[in-house]
């Protein structure tokens, strides 16, 4: 169930963000991997951090998915914008 949550916050981080057009790739694929890989990780280390599991949801783990694959899938964003503007 733990999991579960996790993905769902990945699947709402996704959405959020593919409706924000500056600096949206064309692609999609790789912004769904990304929310996904970093929800996995983020809900590992709330599970070391013990609050939540893979297997119990606690809204705290929630949470921390939540925020987490938001500022990873942004910061991955900005990167890639970053990388494609002339100096």
């Amino acid at each position: 169930m733990g999991i579960g949550l996790w993905m769902l916050c990945a699947t709402a981080v996704f959405l959020a963000i593919r409706r924000v057009p500056f600096g949206r790739p064309a692609s999609w694929i790789a912004e769904l991997l990304t929310a996904f890989v970093s929800a996995l990780l983020l809900g590992a280390l709330a599970t070391a951090l013990d609050f939540g599991g893979w297997n119990e949801p606690d809204w705290r783990a929630g949470l921390f998915v939540l925020l987490g694959t938001a500022a990873i899938t942004g910061s991955v964003r900005f990167v890639r914008l970053a990388a494609t503007q002339p100096q």
